[in-house]
């Protein structure tokens, strides 16, 4: 499960050690750990991570299948969770230092900025060749934070990105070292944590009122 540490002014958000896949105590917990950051004493900022070779495979499929009543419920809480982290009164940097696929691509393309490592690992939105189509809150976001020609190709593609094609895309803002991924996005953090809070919150919902609107749509939808 999802744990937080903090390194000075950086609060560091474990997701976990296995495929961190998105059900509903996974969600709930990851939430939990945000609004603690959120009401943290200034300067804060927030570092999201993981352990492993992935930083998140989206969602939980398995627990999808085994449980379909509860789906039309649950998606809106996983567009919840995307919206609170796009929105939140801290600086975010998500350190992607392995597979970001998915659901867990659109919550680290919710983050203010993104480091992912050089040599492995991939960031994918692979819902055209899994049969999955975009939800409309799910399609805003990402629409929202890469460019329309890097939306276009990721979404109607699969593409699998490297860390090099994926900062050159835009997607992420530096590709190092496997051994430079946490300290860069801490570092980067930690630069920003003495931004102010309420002014940062409401320069975000500002910018992404309309999708932030969509993300915290809590009414219970059809889904794949």
């Amino acid at each position: 499960m999802p744990t937080l540490d903090r390194d000075g002014d950086v609060y560091v958000l474990n997701l976990g050690d296995d495929e961190n896949r998105f059900n509903p105590d996974w969600v709930g917990a990851v939430s939990a750990l945000l609004d603690e950051v959120a009401a943290a004493p200034e300067p804060r900022a927030l570092v999201t991570t993981a352990t492993g070779k992935i930083w998140s495979n989206g969602l939980d499929l398995e627990w999808m299948g085994a449980n379909p009543g509860e789906v039309p419920a649950f998606v809106p809480r996983v567009h919840a969770l995307f919206g609170q982290m796009l929105g939140l009164p801290v600086p975010t940097v998500a350190a992607i230092q392995g597979h970001c696929f998915a659901a867990g691509a659109m919550l680290a393309v919710a983050h203010d900025f993104r480091v992912m490592r050089a040599d492995r690992g991939y960031f994918c939105l692979p819902e055209v060749d899994i049969h999955i189509p975009f939800t409309s809150p799910m399609a805003a976001l990402i629409q929202a934070r890469l460019s329309k020609a890097t939306a276009h190709e990721a979404m109607t593609t699969g593409r699998r990105y490297g860390g090099a094609d994926a900062a050159a895309a835009g997607i992420v803002d530096a590709a190092v070292s496997e051994d430079r991924v946490l300290a860069e996005a801490v570092e980067r953090a930690g630069a920003l944590a003495a931004k102010h809070g309420p002014t940062l919150g409401a320069i975000k919902a500002g910018m992404y009122g309309e999708t932030l609107a969509l993300l915290g749509d809590l009414t219970p939808i059809a889904f794949g």
